[in-house]
């Protein structure tokens, strides 16, 4: 939601967000170009990699999100935020990769869970679905929450995630 009278995000989406530096790839479609600008605005102190696209022109979302979750994959960078018309392009793509685990949030509430509970790398958000100031809330609360590595059952789970990762998703030989 927007602060009254204004355009723009309220105040806590457009502080910089994570109190550690993190190397994040950024890449969207034509659909999702402006919220990923929009993004990035606020990921200030972080290194950011932009894969593209860099227009609102027509452009085939597997050319920009492949090579953005194939960084996360490479270990280039520690996540990624992909934008799409819907996020689940995005989120298609990147969990063919080795090592990514990418999750669709459209409300803070699963992009806490997605980092706590599933130890996501990738973010994917969908500009055709939510508003820049919900986006920017997700971003901000998916970038701030930690797994809950000591969580004996999240562990558990997400090192099983991991293992089937391990044994099919395989690296090009």
């Amino acid at each position: 939601m927007t602060d009254p009278g204004t355009t723009h995000p309220p105040r806590a989406a457009r502080e910089a967000v994570a109190p550690r530096r993190f190397r994040i790839a950024l890449a969207s479609d034509h659909a999702g170009y402006p919220l990923k600008e929009e993004i990035k605005a606020v990921l200030t102190g972080h290194e950011l990699t932009d894969f593209g696209t860099h227009s609102t022109d027509a452009a085939d979302l597997p050319d920009f999100a492949h090579p953005a979750a194939r960084a996360v994959s490479d270990g280039d960078v520690d996540r990624a935020i992909l934008v799409d018309g819907v996020g689940y392009g995005s989120a298609m793509i990147a969990n063919k990769l080795p090592g990514v685990f990418a999750a669709v949030c459209q409300d803070p509430f699963c992009a806490g869970l997605a980092r706590s509970h599933s130890d996501t790398n990738v973010l994917c958000l969908g500009g055709k679905i939510i508003g820049s100031a919900l986006a920017l809330e997700i971003v901000r609360v998916w970038m701030t929450t930690d797994f809950l590595a000591d969580e004996p059952k999240y562990k558990a789970r997400v090192d099983k995630v991991v293992q089937i990762d391990e044994t099919y998703v395989h690296r090009p030989g």
